[in-house]
């Protein structure tokens, strides 16, 4: 990431493995549902959106401090900073 970040989780970004593509893994775990995947961008977790049941990758932000996720819809290229509200959309998607 270059300098000219949105802001300073932005430039701490670096290439992760999504842990699964099966789905949310801590939904896959427990049996439960999700609507949308986010991808934390430090440590490559696969968790379920706001609109999930669970919650799952905001719990892991919380959980971990982890700032930035990214969509992990096949076709959506956005990230979002959690710290700094703030939403960016990306030149490719992840998936």
């Amino acid at each position: 990431m270059t300098t000219d970040a949105p802001c300073i989780h932005f430039r701490q970004i670096t290439e992760v493995e999504p842990h699964t593509n099966a789905g949310c893994e801590d939904c896959l775990r427990i049996g439960g549902t999700w609507v949308h995947l986010r991808l934390c961008m430090a440590c490559g977790h696969v968790g379920c959106c706001d609109s999930s049941p669970n919650r799952h990758a905001t719990r892991h932000n919380h959980a971990s401090g982890h700032p930035v996720v990214a969509s992990f819809e096949p076709g959506e290229a956005w990230m979002y900073c959690y710290p700094d509200n703030l939403m960016v959309e990306t030149a490719r998607s992840i998936r």
